[in-house]
């Protein structure tokens, strides 16, 4: 009679009870395809059911690192000097991409002199279609971030995996591909922060001819393709598709493009992503388009630096 073997499941019921205990399932804890390391320093600023940095934390899509450990990737950061180009993309491929989870409203909290890295980089203008920011450029939060860093770098695979693990992921790269295509065509930071500032300018020149004429801004938005973004939408509910959201293709919130880290937003509008359910995130998306409709274009004219040195005309 043979001996009876037995199975060890206490680490698999350990790791099951803790993806409970977080809301994951166990398709979310798949490991990830992203061969350079992902990293996150998380303050716990946000709801951790809705954090994007987290729950990319729960996929294995990233690994969250203590202040005290030091981090030789592409980092983003408001303390950056350049924004992130193809050049950066051998620090990239050798030591991997990394991203602040912190709120907007608590930036200037942050010790980043504490975690500053050797390689941090500024993000170029991008549109945010995470469902707290939906539609408002710069207000990127972590997943979108640390996709934007592969994009440029020329890894739009593994861009294309962390905005796998969101239902409104796909959206990120079908309303921003025009621009970090150009961007991704550059040579180095000069060459972004000239495509960004001729974006800027177009916008800037819409605003003027708006003025003018009373015409309606119909593409604030980056350019986008219209064959690509699409492959992750699960289509799960009305609420998640973004092709038939009013806001889909322009830009009302032209006046919070300034700076890649605005310390004026909001408690609410925090680095979080994640709905627990449908009807959170119809309620988000339905207050960011009450808000950009709502906005009113009669403020006083002021001229702003961003963190990039460029000067913005905002009316």
């Amino acid at each position: 009679m043979g001996r009876k073997q037995y199975t060890d499941t206490r680490g698999k019921a350990k790791s099951n009870s803790r993806l409970e205990r977080y809301g994951a399932s166990n398709e979310e804890a798949s490991e990830s395809t992203i061969p350079m390391p992902v990293v996150m320093w998380d303050f716990k600023h946000c709801d951790p059911k809705r954090c994007s940095g987290v729950k990319l934390a729960r996929c294995d899509m990233l690994k969250t690192l203590k202040l005290s450990q030091r981090f030789r990737g592409i980092v983003a950061s408001p303390v950056g000097e350049k924004a992130v180009s193809p050049a950066d993309r051998s620090i990239v491929e050798q030591y991997g991409a990394g991203v602040v989870d912190c709120s907007w409203a608590r930036i200037d909290e942050v010790p980043f002199s504490k975690i500053r890295g050797p390689s941090d980089r500024l993000l170029p203008y991008l549109v945010a279609t995470n469902p707290v920011n939906y539609g408002k450029p710069w207000k990127l939060n972590c997943a979108e971030a640390l996709a934007a860093i592969f994009y440029v770098t020329g890894f739009p695979d593994h861009g294309e995996a962390l905005m796998s693990k969101f239902k409104w992921g796909h959206a990120f790269y079908k309303v921003n591909a025009g621009l970090l295509n150009r961007y991704a065509k550059c040579k180095d930071s000069t060459e972004v922060v000239a495509v960004q500032n001729e974006y800027l300018a177009s916008l800037e020149e819409d605003e003027r001819r708006k003025d003018k004429d009373g015409s309606n801004r119909d593409n604030m938005y980056p350019p986008s393709t219209d064959d690509e973004g699409d492959e992750h939408d699960d289509g799960s509910d009305s609420g998640d598709n973004l092709d038939d959201d009013p806001l889909f293709g322009r830009n009302n919130n032209r006046q919070t493009a300034f700076t890649a880290f605005d310390e004026d937003s909001e408690e609410e509008e925090e680095d979080s992503d994640e709905v627990d359910d449908g009807s959170d995130e119809d309620d988000d998306d339905e207050e960011d388009e009450t808000d950009d409709d709502g906005h009113t274009d009669d403020k006083d004219t002021n001229v702003i630096i961003d963190k990039l040195g460029n000067t913005h005309i905002i009316h």
